[in-house]
C-alpha cells in the first residue's frame, strides 16, 4: 500500500482511547488505508505505558481490550454507520509487553441490515497477533449528535 493511502481520522475530544482533551487518556492517532484482503483498515502504533499495567510489565487485559474495542468501532463508524457495541470476544495468544512497539489494526467482516461484525488484533513487532477480537456493533445515531469518523 503506498503512503499516499493512509488517511488520519479525526480524533474526538475527551474518549480515553483517542481523545486529546482526556489528561489521562492514552492518547492514540488513528488511520485508514484500503487493502486488497480487508478493504478498509484502520490501525495506529502506539505503546502501552505503564498507566495500562496489569501484571509488572504487561498490559492489563481491559486495556487491551479497550484498544480492540475502539479500533473496530473506529472502522465501523469510518464505513458509515454510527454504532455502540452489543457484545465482545477476545482471545488473549501472548503476555502484551509494556513499551514495546504495537499496531493495532481493525476492518469490518460484514455488515446485515443495522448490525455489522468487526475483526480486531494487536500485532507485536515481530508480526505475532497477541489479542485478536470480534466485535457486533449496531447501528444507533438517535444516540449521537455528532460524527466521530465522518
Amino acid at each position: 500500500m503506498a503512503e499516499q493511502d493512509v488517511t488520519p481520522l479525526p480524533e474526538h475530544g475527551s474518549c480515553f482511547i483517542c481523545g486529546r482533551e482526556n489528561p489521562k487518556g492514552m492518547g492514540l492517532v488513528w488511520y485508514t488505508q484500503r487493502d486488497d484482503e480487508h478493504g478498509l483498515v484502520a490501525f495506529s502504533d502506539f505503546q502501552f505505558t505503564l498507566a495500562e499495567q496489569g501484571p509488572p510489565g504487561f498490559t492489563h487485559g481491559g486495556a487491551s481490550a479497550a484498544v480492540i474495542d475502539e479500533v473496530m468501532g473506529a472502522v465501523v463508524w469510518r464505513s458509515g454507520l454510527k454504532v455502540v457495541l452489543a457484545n465482545l470476544n477476545l482471545d488473549y495468544r501472548h503476555p502484551v509487553p509494556l513499551h514495546t512497539p504495537l499496531r493495532a489494526e481493525g476492518w469490518v467482516e460484514r455488515t446485515e441490515g443495522r448490525k455489522a461484525w468487526a475483526f480486531g488484533r494487536l500485532v507485536l513487532p515481530g508480526g505475532e497477533t497477541a489479542v485478536s477480537g470480534t466485535g457486533l456493533y449496531i447501528h444507533a445515531p438517535h444516540l449521537f449528535t455528532f460524527d466521530y469518523y465522518g
